[in-house]
């Protein structure tokens, strides 16, 4: 029997988020043009005539309507955004950058009467990606609440327990915007009866995961709970049981899915290709290792370093000041030797937040303790608040360092780390990050490690340039830090 439908996730609130953006469009385009003839931008470019905004208007909605098939193009409707607030706007982002390319190129190849203002079209830019910022925030606050979003989550069965299955139900019930509810787990053998603890789809992520029967009731659990989407999560089944699995999903149109767990990092670059007439699966060049990515990515890094030691440099007079008061027998700079890219040493600059003997007392520690006595008054407001990594602009101006990276770890722990947890040595494959993946998610200071790496691997994997804007802009969102002392 086919499942239920879901008007409200599939239907009623895309429908409503796509009016709800074509309305936020029309007035960031609409405040771009008050902007551009309306306030003292007025005067600068090239004089329009006729630019009245009732002769504006089709251009404007010309725009609106350039942006939402940009919006729907990257796939900013689909359902599975609909709780993923920060992927919402990224996509949002990136559609917009695109609306701005295609709109110029538009009016460069077509002529208007009037014609489009190019200082409108990046000043409309900037206040479309506001409003809709705005817009999207405040109907994420109303989608994520307790009543609304289990109703737009879709309903997950796990086929089989093992360390990949607990994995994953860990991260559904880790993040609470996870557009999937883990309903519970059938059994494939009796090597999955585990002591799991019933629980609701909903309940606490204290409480694991519902048994719900084993493989030989598949047609009936997937029926009786109302399951959208099943997860393999062992690929060492006979292909006939497999092909079985798959029929049963078609007949209930259930969507299926596998845990493959040959491949632990770098899932998404895997491309079939073929050496002569034999298919073979295999991992092709990241997308941070091409070359054109390096380059562009080394642009963005030269700017946003000269920028940030210019805007930087003031206050990290006025940081020196305080460090030599508070503590005038050491320098004001610590340099510190860490693992870059290919693993090669780099000396990564801070500004001082310790006692100048700090590293001959140095336990190795991975990161600093809270209430540390080492710790200087001024270090802890400095470490608080990111601070004492202003001068690593210098590191990234010299190419030794990233804007965004994984960050950089002491050869001590690099050696120690590699051993104790899986596919660590990756990280080393990009340039180390002044800010990162894992740290705009909370894991910084005393925190977990292995998830610190699997966020770290995430990133090298799905590297974009929309996603280190991404994480600059999140960055500086959460600039205080609750785990670094």
């Amino acid at each position: 029997m086919p499942r239920p439908a879901n008007p409200l996730r599939e239907t009623i609130l895309p429908l409503t988020l796509l009016a709800g953006d074509t309305l936020a469009a029309f007035g960031g385009l609409s405040l771009g043009y008050w902007f551009r003839y309306e306030s003292a931008l007025a005067h600068l470019g090239i004089e329009v005539p006729d630019a009245s905004f009732r002769t504006y208007l089709p251009l404007l909605l010309l725009g609106v309507a350039l942006l939402i098939v940009s919006f729907a193009q990257f796939g900013l409707y689909d359902t599975r955004l609909l709780l993923r607030r920060y992927q919402s706007l990224n996509v949002i982002l990136k559609g917009a950058a695109f609306w701005l390319v295609a709109y110029l190129g538009v009016s460069l190849v077509l002529k208007f009467d009037p014609p489009i203002s190019r200082l409108f079209v990046v000043v409309a830019f900037v206040c479309v990606v506001a409003v809709l910022g705005v817009w999207r925030s405040l109907a994420y606050r109303v989608i994520a609440r307790p009543a609304l979003a289990p109703r737009l989550r879709r309903r997950v069965a796990l086929l089989g327990w093992n360390e990949h299955a607990a994995a994953l139900a860990a991260e559904i019930a880790r993040d609470p915007a996870h557009p999937f509810a883990l309903v519970g787990v059938i059994a494939l053998d009796d090597s999955d009866r585990l002591p799991l603890s019933p629980s609701l789809p909903d309940s606490p992520a204290s409480a694991g995961p519902a048994p719900l029967g084993d493989i030989r009731q598949l047609d009936a659990i997937l029926a009786q709970n109302a399951i959208d989407v099943l997860i393999l999560t062992r690929a060492d089944l006979p292909r006939a049981d497999v092909q079985r699995i798959v029929e049963v999903c078609e007949r209930a149109y259930v969507e299926w899915k596998i845990v493959p767990g040959a491949f632990d990092i770098f899932l998404s670059g895997l491309h079939l290709q073929t050496i002569g007439r034999v298919p073979v699966l295999g991992v092709e060049e990241l997308a941070i290792r091409r070359l054109f990515n390096r380059a562009l990515k080394r642009l963005v890094d030269v700017v946003g370093a000269l920028v940030g030691l210019a805007v930087s440099a003031p206050l990290i007079a006025l940081l020196a000041a305080l460090i030599k008061r508070e503590s005038p027998g050491g320098p004001v700079f610590f340099g510190q030797l860490r693992v870059g890219a290919g693993h090669r040493p780099i000396t990564m600059w801070k500004l001082r937040s310790m006692a100048p003997d700090a590293a001959a007392t140095d336990t190795a520690q991975q990161s600093t303790a809270r209430g540390d006595p080492r710790l200087l008054r001024i270090g802890a407001f400095l470490r608080r608040w990111n601070l004492d990594e202003l001068p690593q602009f210098w590191n990234v101006l010299r190419g030794e360092m990233s804007l965004v990276g994984p960050r950089p770890e002491r050869p001590y722990h690099v050696d120690r780390l590699s051993g104790e947890i899986p596919h660590y040595l990756p990280r080393h494959l990009a340039k180390p990050g002044m800010t990162g993946w894992a740290q705009v998610n909370g894991l910084r200071g005393d925190t977990d490690l292995a998830a610190r790496v699997q966020h770290d691997i995430y990133y090298i994997e799905n590297w974009s340039l929309w996603l280190d804007v991404q994480i600059m802009l999140l960055t500086f969102v959460r600039w205080r830090s609750r785990n670094a002392y």
